[in-house]
């Protein structure tokens, strides 16, 4: 799918154009295209996404679904991504979709799809460093006997968010940097534990197992609602991409670079997610193992099983890492957001989440916030043994409606929309169509039961999907917030001191 571009004047610099949507330039732009593209790969990151919800899709669907729901899914969040980043394109800024949908649709449109954003965000956090924690759990069980209670993934879970509160407090060069390093590393890790699952282990699965084999340990009878279900990996995986959107500010060239970042980063997620999840599904040795390993996590019984204890431990290592890298810039992508929407005096304390340290040029209090809110989200983990289906659930049914809403508006005020550099030409309607139709559907999907209890009893404490709980509470936050300070919600005029990393009106 290729982008028709207008270049018949020249393009205005970055900070110049960013004056002409409404804001003075305050954060530092020290990120070039590939770093932009860097982030939302990283933060899409198969070695997250695909590694933590296996187990959940061995049970719901198998491999078939898993395989065939990659690739269909693919197919549908690349019509999304370019979509989006038509949109992109013409408002780069670091409130992304929300100010997008304030400019296509007016300020209740804008504060509603900020606020569902920022819960995506907050959740796309907590699913991936709670994911990373899970795996470092049986990294350590693997190597001292460490069980992994949901006590002690806890306690790892908030170790891990300590780490990227840290990273993120220096400045986005840094991130920019270990999103660069993290690419490689994830490119470079599936390609090690694709070559040594296919070369290593004397036994493999048939392509019929692989592409054929159909699984339900769900409870729920019916085939096809078992099959939608198991679209969550790949959906849930394929969160994120905005990411690029939310560092333009801090992006040379934005309005090219932050397009093309969204495409390329779910391009190239699409074609690895798809090599790891076939390697791994090829080198189940023991199906029944695989899903009650006592690691609780599935890919590290197929290490184990066919690698042996060494082999298991050096990967598990390779998908830590990169699990690590996906939190860090999922980190920075919600920060931004904070920023940007305390900015516009859309959040309670907006006056605090919206100061830049004068030194780095980051949102420090932004990211402080973000981590927190997605430290509370995880805790349903210490009761619940779906929980954390839920959690990426919350990711889902936040973002990506998030991302439907300024395409839903730009196809309905087409004639408002002004076409940045990089856009669809006469595809943008029919493109953005399809995008809006497929978040409908996954939405309505994510929001309903996963797991039916044993006996066919009603759902319970244990097996309920609390998602629609975090929607219903963040849409009521956002229309309580609305009626106190939706009134007086607008872009203000940028007065911004940086040596005092605040706004004039601010008193630090």
């Amino acid at each position: 799918m290729s982008p028709v571009h207008h270049r018949a004047t020249p393009r205005k610099s970055d900070d110049a154009f960013l004056r002409e949507l409404g804001y003075e330039p305050v954060l530092t732009r020290r990120m070039g295209p590939f770093g932009n593209f860097a982030i939302s790969f990283s933060v899409i990151s198969v070695l997250s996404g695909c590694m933590t919800l296996y187990g959940f899709g061995l049970n719901t669907g198998g491999p078939s679904v898993m395989l065939w729901g990659w690739l269909v899914v693919g197919a549908m969040v690349m019509f999304i991504g370019a979509a989006l980043a038509e949109v992109t394109s013409a408002y780069p800024t670091s409130g992304a979709l929300y100010y997008q949908a304030e400019q296509l649709g007016g300020r209740k449109w804008g504060w509603y799809t900020g606020w569902l954003n920022l819960l995506g965000l907050l959740g796309a956090i907590a699913g991936i460093d709670y994911g990373a924690a899970l795996f470092t759990g049986a990294l350590l069980n693997l190597q001292w006997g460490f069980e992994p209670t949901p006590g002690s993934v806890m306690v790892i879970f908030l170790c891990i968010l300590a780490l990227h509160l840290t990273l993120n407090l220096f400045g986005v060069r840094l991130v920019s940097i270990l999103n660069s390093i993290s690419v490689w590393w994830h490119l470079g890790g599936v390609t090690v534990i694709v070559g040594a699952l296919t070369l290593v282990p004397s036994h493999h699965q048939s392509a019929h197992f692989v592409f054929g084999e159909f699984v339900n340990n769900t409870g729920w009878s019916s085939p096809l609602y078992v099959a939608v279900l198991g679209l969550l990996l790949a959906q849930y995986t394929f969160c994120g991409y905005d990411a690029s959107a939310h560092l333009s500010e801090e992006t040379t060239d934005a309005q090219v670079s932050a397009s093309r970042g969204i495409i390329h980063s779910i391009g190239w997620s699409w074609l690895a997610g798809f090599v790891l999840l076939a390697g791994l599904t090829f080198a189940i040795q023991d199906y029944a193992g695989t899903v009650g390993t006592e690691t609780g996590v599935p890919p590290a019984q197929i290490f184990l099983d066919a690698l042996g204890v060494s082999g298991a431990k050096a990967l598990l290592l390779v998908v830590i890492i990169a699990q690590l890298c996906c939190g860090n810039a999922e980190t920075a992508a919600a920060s931004r957001m904070v920023f940007a929407f305390s900015r516009d005096g859309a959040l309670p304390g907006s006056h605090l989440w919206r100061q830049v340290d004068g030194r780095t040029g980051t949102p420090r209090k932004a990211v402080l916030l973000s981590v927190v809110c997605a430290a509370v989200l995880a805790l349903p983990s210490l009761y619940s043994p779906v929980a954390y289906a839920a959690i990426t659930s919350i990711n889902v049914v936040g973002i990506t409606p998030a991302y439907a809403i300024p395409i839903y508006l730009r196809i309905r005020n087409r004639r408002r929309f002004r076409p940045g550099p990089w856009n669809l030409g006469n595809w943008g309607v029919t493109v953005g169509t399809i995008a809006v139709v497929w978040v409908v559907f996954v939405t309505v999907l994510f929001l309903l039961p996963q797991t039916r209890p044993a006996g066919g009893g009603l759902v319970s404490v244990e097996t309920f999907n609390y998602a629609p709980i975090a929607l219903f509470v963040v849409l009521a936050m956002a229309w309580g917030w609305w009626r106190v300070k939706g009134s007086s919600y607008e872009v203000p005029a940028q007065h911004f001191d940086r040596s005092a990393g605040a706004y004039e009106d601010e008193v630090i």
